[in-house]
């Protein structure tokens, strides 16, 4: 990494921290370190909620996949515009009804205490785990690049997003989100425009190399539903993405810092539709990094079989100085994006949902409740990802387990729109039958199932079982 290199990514860092000081005057109540000023503008929002969706797992993971692969992970991307309209349509209005910054006091209204601490301690669970995971692979990233140690990437990541996301609350967190959105898709396309203008003969090139390797394929038409099928993606990607933009308390914030319910379901609808092209595009790199590898044959053979460190490995090597930085700047925003809203809407979710307000009133200030939850979520996610450096196959073992740390939250959620149920007996009957399927799918080695599918059979009998209960109940 050249001192240009380490100029350009230095001045990006000192603008994000610059942007999280800047915020720090007007973000000296509890309510505008979770719900904002109220001036953000909705387009602001909406490539917040893009850049929550994008993470460095996806900014790294999809162009190893087309690069291995094909393009099957697109199919995940096509069920956002249905899994978005149904969340804009059911859940944003319940929410803004309930006017609260959490999601889980909308479980607390229609399904009591219990059901609210069970999902959102699987919320923060989650969250912990894959910022973790984030950071790990970050610092993979990275030391692949420059070779600066893990284990320091990993501290002074967490360290600094901390620092800016306690500067600046969910104002600044809006605003690097929006910054760092457009980083890394500038980032991609440059690298594109980059391998074209290398190719001796150009974007035709690579798409005739591309077509036959079958890379442009979005997977097998057929219905074996232990292999990961278009329909397999496509039924996972729309529970998984209602998941998100239905129940995610990293979005759910987002829709509750706008002035009207119009406008955020708006910010949702877009913030999601973007992900779509964008995603094309993040294959689209990976196929063409193939072609180029293809055709200038400089990639070291250990590493067609490392996917996930051909584009680290590809910046490092061809990218002009200067324009390295850059990358690497958008390569961080990708991680950093996500990781700041977690720690926002970690600590949210904490003070409301842990602390009640006889408590607060006790000489405790809310806000610093909310920076000190915000700096212990950091330390620990730390913690969690320098106990992965070890680990074999992290990405694989998070894809996995995912499902089973979110605890069938979506089955619950949806309960509580659909059929409310404040019966103990039968939420715990549910949750454990739930839990018990995604189990069985994820770690039994039964083959019936695509791992995949957890989330949609476990959501399945959760919802199934809750409603069984409230039908009964009412008898």
């Amino acid at each position: 990494m050249t001192s240009l290199d380490l100029i350009v990514f230095g001045v990006y860092l000192l603008l994000l921290l610059f942007l999280g000081g800047s915020f720090f005057k007007k973000n000296r109540s509890a309510k505008n370190y979770i719900l904002g000023s109220g001036g953000v503008p909705t387009w602001v929002v909406s490539l917040s909620i893009f850049a929550t969706f994008v993470s460095s797992i996806s900014y790294l993971a999809l162009p190893g996949s087309a690069f291995q692969s094909n393009w099957n992970p697109l199919v995940f991307s096509f069920s956002i515009p249905f899994a978005s309209l149904i969340a804009v349509r059911y859940f944003i209005p319940v929410y803004r009804k309930t006017n609260s910054p959490s999601a889980y006091t909308f479980i607390a209204n229609r399904l009591g205490n219990g059901a609210k601490y069970y999902v959102s301690l699987c919320y923060l669970i989650t969250q912990l785990m894959r910022i973790g995971t984030i950071l790990y692979l970050l610092a993979i990233a990275i030391n692949a690049i420059v070779g600066w140690d893990i284990v320091w990437i990993i501290i002074l990541t967490g360290f600094f997003v901390s620092l800016y996301s306690i500067l600046g609350g969910i104002d600044a967190v809006l605003w690097t989100d929006a910054i760092q959105a457009i980083i890394l898709i500038g980032g991609v396309l440059f690298c594109l425009i980059f391998i074209v203008f290398k190719m001796p003969e150009g974007v035709s090139q690579i798409m005739s190399i591309a077509q036959q390797q079958q890379k442009f394929s979005l997977g097998s038409m057929s219905l074996d539903f232990n292999d990961a099928t278009f329909w397999v993606v496509l039924i996972y990607g729309f529970f998984v993405n209602l998941q998100n933009f239905g129940i995610d308390q990293n979005y759910i914030q987002r829709y509750m810092v706008l002035p009207s319910l119009k406008k955020a379901q708006r910010s949702a609808f877009v913030g999601g539709l973007i992900y779509l092209p964008v995603s094309a595009l993040f294959l689209f790199l990976g196929t063409a990094l193939f072609s180029y590898y293809k055709v200038i044959p400089t990639l070291p053979p250990d590493l067609w079989e490392t996917t996930d460190k051909i584009f680290p490995y590809f910046i490092a090597q061809e990218i002009p100085k200067g324009f390295a930085g850059l990358l690497i700047a958008s390569i961080f925003a990708a991680g950093m994006s996500t990781i700041s809203t977690s720690y926002n809407s970690m600590s949210t979710v904490f003070v409301t949902d842990y602390f009640s307000n006889r408590f607060l009133s006790k000489g405790n200030s809310k806000v610093r409740i909310l920076y000190f939850s915000t700096a212990l979520s950091g330390l620990i996610s730390i913690i969690i990802a320098l106990s992965m450096i070890d680990v074999k196959g992290v990405l694989d073992v998070w894809w996995k387990y995912a499902s089973i740390c979110s605890g069938g939250m979506l089955g619950l959620f949806l309960l509580g729109v659909i059929a409310p149920l404040k019966n103990n007996l039968w939420i715990g009957i549910a949750v454990i039958l739930g839990i018990a399927t995604l189990l069985w799918i994820n770690v039994s080695g039964q083959t019936l199932f695509h791992s995949y599918l957890s989330i949609v059979l476990g959501t399945t009998i959760l919802f199934g079982i809750g409603f069984l209960g409230s039908i009964i109940g009412k008898k």
